[in-house]
């Protein structure tokens, strides 16, 4: 079957109850080495023991703790009690697939509601990932899960905000408290972790005067003290903040008698953290319009009086959005606080991330190119701006103005504009036409409307 780890023959015995099955064996053997696929020897895995290993040593280390949450539960919920039993290289999709269709069953979690697709599709995606790295360590030759289907999934359609709506919470958010943690949402699209983690160290805002050369406010008051100033700034992403889920304190997990690892009395590992970003492309630097670097500095004052009124109370840790004593906002509270305001503006109910869309949606409409785009919005797969970025109604009627403005455009513009040159400017163009190839000429006397075959029609006409 090869060489060995060690250098020695790679040599695989095959002992089977009759000779057909041997010479099947064999035969498998003898396919995976002409391939180069070639499964370590000895005993295969089960499907939990892979899993296990899998999610804990491989995984653990180098994925971010919300996608292990997701992992774990997807391993130990569902994949380890379906097809736990099974040896990796006897696994078939159709295995997954019926794992797949007994979730979503009600009599699978007996006194609960099946599995919604989504968690479906994340048990299938799971399992998908722990297989292909079976298969990049040779202890599987193919991945089953990468053949298995999942039940389909329906996506909700998202609506970004149209500008009259965006308007409207952004006027409301003026009234609200930490109102511009929502102006900052829908003008620059930060996710929620981006915009809770901001620290007033990350702003850098440049104010200038707006007021006449040589006035007396020049002379005596700063640039941001200017009553008509004018500036803009940029804010740095380094950090978010995340809420995690507790986990269970007891041994074995759940034996406290609480179902959730938040009830337990000996909970660890959970609330709220400050994180890395979501991935490299995550840490950014955005650009601050002079109305958000306004409304930030209105927020800045509001919470210096706040930080008096609290005195001793209030915890200083720089942080831009904070609760009523300075510490960072919760993500349960600034949800509960971002359809507070989506109810006072009088606009329909949406997510917080549809401020997102929103964003990305308005520099699709600016014709901001992509590679700038994924910049600003902290995307690393160029794939991402198809969900992001919507092409809404009033985009949609835009267009169509253009398209209708192009191809029945007005044939006699092209003329108007060559019947502005005076009698002298013509001239001047046949002069440089006579002493141009053909195919030059040609165009610059069809610029003034005039036939011709060349220099020698352009010399003529210009004699004539």
């Amino acid at each position: 079957m090869g060489v060995g780890d060690d250098g020695s023959p790679d040599r695989r015995h095959v002992k089977r109850s009759s000779e057909a099955d041997v010479i099947k064996a064999v035969r498998q053997l003898e396919q995976e080495r002409d391939s180069g696929k070639v499964r370590k020897p000895g005993r295969a895995w089960t499907v939990e023991k892979w899993l296990t290993y899998w999610v804990e040593n491989i995984a653990a280390p180098s994925v971010r703790h919300t996608t292990m949450v997701g992992y774990r539960s997807s391993v130990y919920n569902h994949l380890i009690p379906g097809v736990g039993k099974h040896r990796i290289d006897k696994l078939q999709p159709e295995h997954l697939e019926a794992l797949y269709r007994r979730m979503q069953e009600t009599d699978y979690r007996p006194g609960e509601k099946p599995l919604r697709s989504g968690t479906v599709h994340l048990a299938h995606r799971t399992v998908r990932v722990a297989l292909n790295e079976a298969v990049r360590r040779s202890h599987l030759v193919e991945n089953p899960a990468r053949i298995a289907k999942p039940p389909r999934i329906e996506e909700d359609e998202i609506v970004p905000f149209t500008q009259e709506e965006a308007l409207r919470v952004i006027n409301a958010a003026a009234a609200t408290r930490n109102g511009a943690r929502y102006v900052v949402a829908l003008s620059l699209g930060l996710r929620r972790g981006e915009a809770l983690g901001l620290k007033w160290s990350d702003l850098s805002i440049e104010w200038r005067h707006g007021c006449v050369r040589n006035s007396a406010c020049r002379r005596k008051l700063a640039a941001n003290e200017c009553p008509a100033r004018t500036g803009s700034g940029t804010l740095t992403i380094r950090r978010t903040l995340q809420q995690r889920t507790w986990q269970h304190g007891c041994s074995p997990a759940g034996s406290c008698g609480h179902r959730l690892g938040a009830h337990c009395p000996n909970r660890h590992g959970g609330g709220v953290v400050v994180s890395e970003t979501k991935s490299r492309a995550g840490r950014r630097k955005v650009g601050v319009p002079q109305q958000v670097a306004e409304a930030l500095e209105a927020h800045r004052a509001a919470q210096q009086r706040e930080c008096d009124h609290a005195a001793n109370l209030w915890e200083d840790g720089d942080w831009i959005f904070t609760n009523l004593v300075g510490r960072p906002v919760h993500p349960t509270e600034d949800h509960r606080a971002w359809k507070a305001l989506l109810r006072t503006a009088g606009v329909r109910d949406a997510r917080m991330h549809d401020a997102r869309h929103t964003a990305a949606t308005v520099l699709l409409v600016l014709g901001v190119p992509l590679p700038a785009v994924m910049e600003l919005m902290g995307w690393s797969d160029p794939s991402v701006a198809k969900r992001y970025m919507h092409v809404t109604d009033e985009l949609v009627a835009a267009i169509a103005e253009q398209v209708g403005g192009h191809l029945w455009a007005e044939a006699s513009g092209d003329e108007e504009e060559g019947n502005d040159l005076t009698d002298e400017q013509r001239q001047a163009v046949r002069e440089v036409a006579g002493t141009l190839p053909n195919n030059l000429a040609r165009l610059l006397l069809a610029y003034l409307g005039e036939g011709g075959e060349g220099p020698s029609a352009a010399a003529a006409s210009s004699v004539g």
